[in-house]
């Protein structure tokens, strides 16, 4: 209220200065009277909302409807006492004013306080921030000066290739490659040899009255260069006929001991195991 008079004496006074205190004082008083009609007659619309309200059917429960009873009792009373106030005038005096003035600016000055504290604290939050990507970037800075100097060291270790060196070294790579697999085949060939020897003279059969095999037998090395050489020639169709120069003793151990595979629907027909994948 005491904003409000302020307010409106301030625009008066801009309006008209030569306007003198009594005459503002009464102006004032006509504001106040005319504010207090305004309010009556709000406190006469609400009073005639809850007369209407009193009049609807109520359909809560006893405790709702004793509540309403006792907030229209408090309105009522309310209402009595706002018709029996009169407005107080406060006069416009320099005291008064200088008094009023130093509300407002004692309030602006509290205002202005929080204001200040509330952006102080956002500094430093603002500063701790600062200063912990101010330590990010440093070390970031670190990393990259080293990140330089050893790019510039390996810049420095320049080694040149010639092509002919490498071909000469692929080259010795591959005829250590192919002299070692020669020598294991010779040691398998042997050992198979010694080990696993054909068999003196002809195969007997186990029917009787049968003339004997011409087939020329071929040893178990043999056999298993030839299943070998059909895997890494033919990978798609690894498999290999069985022919009568296979002696059949040496099949069966290949096929019991897992290094070759009868193909499943052709049992004349033997592969040898992928061990290399």
């Amino acid at each position: 209220m005491k904003k409000t008079i302020k307010a409106m004496l301030e625009t008066q006074q801009e309006l008209d200065p030569d306007i003198t205190p009594d005459t503002e004082v009464i102006d004032t008083e006509e504001e106040l009277i005319k504010q207090c009609e305004e309010m009556w007659k709000d406190m006469e619309e609400c009073q005639n909302k809850l007369s209407l309200m009193g009049t609807e059917t109520l359909t809560n429960s006893d405790a709702q409807l004793s509540l309403l009873i006792m907030q229209a009792k408090c309105l009522t009373a309310e209402l009595g006492h706002w018709k029996e106030r009169t407005p107080e005038i406060t006069p416009m005096t320099e005291d008064v004013l200088v008094t009023l003035g130093k509300e407002e600016f004692q309030n602006l000055r509290c205002n202005l306080e929080m204001v200040v504290s509330t952006i102080q604290s956002k500094n430093e939050k603002l500063k701790e921030d600062l200063e912990r990507e101010q330590q990010w970037l440093d070390e970031q800075q670190q990393i990259l000066k080293s990140l330089n100097i050893l790019h510039s060291d390996l810049k420095n270790q320049v080694v040149t290739f010639s092509e002919s060196r490498i071909f000469n070294e692929l080259k010795a790579k591959v005829l250590s490659i192919k002299e070692f697999k020669e020598k294991l085949l010779c040691t398998l060939g042997e050992f198979l040899e010694d080990h696993f020897p054909l068999p003196d003279g002809t195969i007997k059969k186990k029917k009787k009255n049968t003339q004997e095999s011409n087939a020329q037998l071929i040893t178990l090395n043999e056999m298993i260069e030839m299943l070998i050489n059909r895997m890494f020639d033919v990978p798609h169709d690894p498999y290999v006929k069985i022919s009568d120069s296979f002696w059949p003793p040496y099949i069966e151990l290949l096929l019991r001991n897992g290094i070759a595979l009868r193909h499943p629907e052709d049992p004349t027909r033997i592969r040898l195991e992928a061990f290399h994948q």
